[in-house]
């Protein structure tokens, strides 16, 4: 692989990060509703669940997904079907999540945004689209190695993802961290993000293979 090239995939990779989508929804709306350690923590999981992604495709999992359509559907009802849950969750309960009274969230509930970022990312089909579309394209197949390329290419596109997401998060939270001080606020805040992530859950329901 070519320096040219490299150089180019990572700034396509700039660009992809930097589009929104369901896994910058998620991120953005834990930090606006819980805080810049939520938000974080939330970077983390879906940082890790993209390397589930990479796994896969590397062992040549997410070709066969994409090549049946029945493994596709049922994942991505799977997907939407727990975001939706996440979202009926946040709307019926009758206190906020957090409110800012000197530690943001507690570890347990760190890790809980942690493992849900994780599953969204990894049941989310179209994150492996990208893996099995993109990063051929920039393999040198006279090189050799392609596996060691696509490795690299994959760990390249997360860094670039998890740096970019951790200033987004930063941002969002240096924004609205006087929002969050008030609990009437942050109720209604938790609500916003219970509807957009049923409707996350519907978009994803929508897709088409």
């Amino acid at each position: 692989m070519s320096l040219h090239a490299y150089l180019l995939f990572v700034a396509s990779s700039i660009v992809l990060v930097l589009v929104p989508g369901p896994d910058m929804a998620y991120m953005l709306t834990r930090t606006v509703v819980q805080g810049r350690r939520a938000g974080s923590m939330a970077v983390l999981g879906i940082n890790a669940g993209s390397y589930v992604h990479l796994a896969a495709a590397v062992a040549g999992l997410s070709a066969l997904l994409l090549a049946s359509t029945t493994a596709f559907t049922v994942v991505k009802w799977v997907g939407a079907a727990y975001l939706c849950y996440l979202g009926i969750r946040a709307l019926l309960s009758r206190t906020p999540m957090t409110t800012l009274t000197g530690s943001e969230m507690s570890g347990r509930s760190l890790r809980a945004v942690f493992w849900q970022g994780f599953w969204s990312d990894v049941l989310n089909p179209k994150v492996a689209i990208f893996y099995v579309a993109l990063l051929p394209q920039f393999i040198d197949a006279q090189a050799g190695h392609a596996t060691l390329q696509l490795v690299l290419l994959g760990v390249t596109s997360n860094m670039v993802a998890v740096v970019i997401n951790l200033g987004l998060v930063a941002g969002a939270a240096r924004i609205t961290t006087r929002l969050r001080r008030s609990a009437w606020v942050a109720l209604w805040l938790q609500r916003a993000m219970g509807v957009l992530f049923i409707g996350l859950g519907a978009r994803l329901a929508a897709q088409k293979a």
